[in-house]
């Protein structure tokens, strides 16, 4: 028995809303299991809304989509930042942040509201049946995981802001573009895989060598040794 368009179309507005309320508690919390466990959460409802779409307008590219992401975002990536990373930046009690919570959730709150007007002229652009809650909800994510990868002064967390502005991005996409070629989202996929085992790889070296992995001790470690060559020369 299949399932009517208005059912799934509902199912895709509630994987929408926990989508971008996985956005919003990825700015809130302060620990980097908790923004490990939103952004897998959060890759799963891009795989749900993906296979939603797929069976509403009967797209088998959305399928092969869904399977993409269901298996590198919520499965290899937090193997590969896992067998990449030490247990120590898991067990890490609070990531450093420029502003605090409540003031992050004010601009998170602003920079949702702007995508909503930022959708409007792209919706009035495509035909009625490429409009959908996709667009607005996708551009929240990416301004959301933008602003977390700038106010975070840890690798890691700024790692999965990257990774959340990328889903924001496909979860727009996918509604824009349904016809995507696999071969597409397979490199983009990989891209995305080796982005984060180099970083994982690079991020346990420093953390091995100084102790660290804030960016601003990165930084100054840089010129302080800008400094000693200057005093040796």
């Amino acid at each position: 028995m299949s399932i009517p368009g208005s059912t799934l179309g509902a199912l895709n507005a509630l994987a929408g809303g926990l989508f971008l309320l996985t956005a919003f508690a990825m700015v809130a919390t302060r620990q980097t299991r908790g923004c490990l466990l939103l952004f897998i959460y959060q890759s799963l409802l891009l795989a749900a809304s993906a296979f939603l779409l797929a069976g509403e307008y009967g797209s088998s590219h959305l399928v092969g989509v869904g399977v993409v992401n269901l298996i590198s975002k919520p499965i290899v990536v937090p193997l590969i930042l896992r067998r990449t990373l030490s247990s120590e930046i898991y067990t890490r009690r609070e990531i450093d942040q420029a502003l605090n919570i409540p003031a992050s959730l004010t601009i998170a709150l602003a920079l949702a509201v702007f995508s909503y007007f930022l959708a409007i002229p792209i919706l009035n652009s495509v035909a009625p049946e490429f409009r959908s809650a996709n667009v607005p909800i996708g551009l929240a994510g990416l301004l959301l995981g933008a602003y977390t990868l700038a106010v975070r002064r840890e690798a890691v967390p700024m790692l999965i802001g990257i990774l959340a502005m990328e889903n924001g991005a496909f979860f727009a996409g996918i509604s824009l573009s349904r016809e995507l070629p696999l071969i597409v989202e397979l490199a983009i996929a990989s891209d995305g895989l080796i982005l984060v085992f180099v970083t994982g790889v690079l991020v346990r070296t420093i953390q091995r060598r100084i102790g660290s992995t804030r960016v601003g001790e990165l930084a100054s470690l840089k010129e302080d040794q800008a400094l000693r060559r200057q005093g040796v020369t």
